[in-house]
């Protein structure tokens, strides 16, 4: 393969949502790494609860995050210049190059105007990103036949259009009507848009892809596009995926035989990838609830982050699971709280400049001996830490905008846990800062993101339920290895050289 020779930007867009572009387009940025090019990965605007800090202290999708490590390099807001955190039903945080700008209604980001100025930003990005890169790989949002939105997105076609990428249309056989949606698709696409569009990726089917020969033929007279590949249904390749679906698909019940971990299932739950290394854990069986039943039935509860922590804690005491959740701790169960879910565990959450709700302030849990102040200014970093007494270096990251102190201490709003309650901090980062409130391993919250991806955090977690003990591994090292997993998957069954053709072309 001839190196020196750049490569054109490539797309994968699909003909609804959640049809496996982000994994695709990580498996395609390792591809590239290990075929010796400098890729990088770029979707315009993401609209997701699952953000992640960059080296910077800056904030991106989860997604775009997980691809930058695919393609071997360090995350950046360049790859995610548009983020949209949903607050409400209809309302939305809009970070713009890693920082909040402040929340918006869907009417309002959505119907105003073409977007020529943001899309201007996001252009000015993509550019900052290909000087430094090749090839990009680019992830669309969506369907991209929305006729009522085509003016103005500023993700899809419009980006491909821009970039002058060769872009691959994906569906996901496994939903059915791919013909339809494939057909129909391409009908809706102007010439300019199907110019752009050099074939189809058919993902997620189940069976011998032999048999459905016929049906390509089909699709690739219909569309006038080849099908370059047909992707498998697997489960046996562990990528972290941040669409809500991937969520829905979670287990739901405790069983028999495993240390059962509830996480209690939030209305605006951000960051659920803090829970993947829990779900490969063999000792363990993690399921989602919203139900008093759930909580009941599990041996270590988790309160997740969430986007409007006081909305979803009113939620949670409407609906009982509140009560559920202070009875399994007063019965003994271990309860923990990560992030939003630490700042539940406390006595009071304080709104003052309405960040996230009209409403004052809210009582708490009354688990942990903290209050918590939202702030304006949002938290955003990377860090390195260690867990309590154990030596072991462990890594996190912070995404958050509450400040959580010890509960007393009003007349000293200068203290915080890290210079009163350093004894009952969770963790100590690496620059001497501490980090939240451990009553025992039974009882503690932290606002590190990531915390339960460390072997040693893990094992005090489980020990009052199990004598096995997970090995201190380098999960990093298992991340690394699903990579190249899915790279050798997607050559098994999709034609990559007709792919650098068109990149080269």
């Amino acid at each position: 393969m001839e190196m020196q020779h750049k490569l054109r930007p490539v797309m994968f867009v699909g003909t609804s949502s959640d049809v496996g572009k982000s994994v695709i387009t990580a498996g395609f940025c390792r591809i590239f790494k290990q075929d010796g090019y400098a890729p990088a990965p770029f979707k315009a605007q993401n609209m997701s609860l699952n953000s992640y800090a960059t080296p910077e202290g800056l904030e991106i999708g989860r997604a775009q995050a997980v691809q930058a490590e695919a393609a071997g390099i360090p995350c950046h807001t360049d790859m995610n210049p548009v983020l949209l955190k949903p607050t409400t039903d209809k309302t939305s945080q809009v970070i713009l190059n890693g920082k909040s700008i402040g929340n918006q209604t869907a009417k309002e980001y959505f119907m105003s105007g073409d977007r020529s100025a943001l899309f201007e930003e996001v252009k000015l990005a993509y550019a900052r990103l290909a000087s430094r890169y090749h090839p990009i790989v680019m992830e669309g949002a969506g369907s991209i036949s929305e006729l009522n939105l085509k003016a103005r997105d500023i993700t899809n076609m419009r980006m491909a259009i821009a970039a002058g990428a060769a872009t691959y249309l994906i569906t996901d056989i496994d939903r059915g009507g791919i013909f339809a949606s494939l057909y129909g698709t391409m009908q809706l696409l102007e010439p300019e848009e199907k110019a752009c569009i050099k074939g189809i990726i058919i993902n997620k089917f189940r069976g011998d892809a032999n048999l459905f020969l016929e049906g390509k033929k089909i699709i690739e007279d219909l569309c006038g596009l080849p099908v370059i590949g047909i992707l498998p249904y697997f489960r046996d390749i562990h990528i972290e995926e941040e669409d809500a679906v991937a969520l829905q698909q979670k287990r739901r019940n405790a069983v028999k035989g495993k240390v059962n971990i509830a996480v209690v299932l939030l209305g605006r739950m951000s960051n659920f990838t803090d829970f993947d290394r829990l779900d490969k854990d063999q000792r363990l069986n993690l399921y989602y609830t919203d139900t008093e039943n759930g909580i009941a039935e599990a041996d270590i509860i988790i309160l997740p982050g969430s986007k409007n922590t006081i909305g979803d804690l009113i939620e949670l005491k409407n609906n009982g699971l509140a009560a559920a959740i202070v009875n399994s701790h007063k019965a003994g169960k271990t309860v923990v709280g990560i992030c939003g879910g630490y700042q539940m565990m406390g006595e009071m959450i304080s709104d003052p400049l309405q960040v996230e709700s009209s409403m004052g302030e809210l009582a708490g849990l009354g688990i942990l001996p903290v209050q918590t102040v939202l702030l304006a200014d949002k938290t955003t970093r990377q860090c390195t830490f260690t867990y309590r007494d154990y030596p072991e270096q462990c890594k996190g990251y912070e995404i958050h905008m509450g400040e959580t102190k010890l509960s007393g201490l009003k007349e000293h709003l200068n203290l915080s846990i890290a210079t009163e309650g350093a004894a009952n901090s969770t963790a100590r980062l690496a620059d001497g800062q501490t980090d939240g409130y451990y009553v025992s391993g039974k009882c503690w919250g932290s606002y590190l993101h990531g915390i339960l991806d460390n072997a040693v955090v893990i094992n005090e977690l489980v020990a009052p339920y199990t004598d096995e003990k997970v090995e201190s591994t380098d999960y990093q090292s298992f991340r690394e290895q699903q990579y190249d997993k899915l790279a050798d998957l997607l050559r098994a069954n999709l034609d990559i050289e007709r792919v650098y053709q068109h990149l080269k072309a």
